[in-house]
């Protein structure tokens, strides 16, 4: 467990990226400065430097930390001993789920992914080609054994889904009349509709 700087048990990177997640979704990343970053956190600014070098640092890894758990999940659904419509479900609905699970994370990155460095920024563009190449190979599985319809080309149809994700930022509310599951749910659906031979 990596050092704490309190009682709180809590390791300093951790308390770290709560902080600025925090601050970053209350007032924006540009708007946000390295002494308030510290200050929430409990910490000086030498123990931030020795965990991220820098700002730039803090943000790619608030959006990075979601990225790696959605690519976990998505190469066990994509891996796992089930039809292919299964699998591609499976993984439609969880990037719906754990979006919405981290929608301060991913609404931050999606407003202030421009402020990364040009090297963090191609960094994240080739994490996230990964993760929707590897979904894309889903669709394309599908498309081949003839469960899914080749009317639309796959591509078309992952940009589609992801559209779909990438927006819950703007209008999901955790007290609205849908759950992340409903919600995750529908989506799913929808594209497997749109899949249908």
């Amino acid at each position: 467990m990596a050092r704490t700087t309190d009682g709180s048990g809590i390791p300093v990177p951790q308390r770290l990226l709560a902080a600025a997640t925090r601050l970053f979704a209350e007032r924006g990343y540009d708007r946000t400065s390295v002494q308030e970053i510290v200050e929430a956190a409990g910490v000086t600014k030498g123990a931030l430097y020795h965990y991220f070098g820098s700002k730039d640092d803090l943000l790619h890894e608030v959006y990075a930390r979601v990225l790696r758990l959605q690519q976990e999940r998505l190469d066990a659904f994509a891996g796992a001993d089930a039809p292919v419509e299964k699998r591609l479900r499976d993984a439609a609905a969880d990037v719906v789920v754990t979006t919405i699970d981290n929608l301060d994370d991913a609404s931050i990155f999606f407003r202030s992914m421009h402020h990364l460095s040009p090297e963090k920024d191609k960094q994240v563009r080739a994490e996230r080609r990964r993760y929707h190449e590897r979904f894309r190979a889903l669709v394309e599985e599908g498309q081949r054994e003839g469960v899914f319809s080749t009317a639309t080309p796959a591509d078309l149809v992952v940009d589609y889904h992801f559209g779909s994700v990438h927006h819950l930022s703007t209008w999901y509310r955790p007290d609205g009349p849908l759950t992340p599951q409903q919600v995750a749910d529908h989506l799913a659906d929808l594209l497997l509709r749109a899949l249908r031979p």
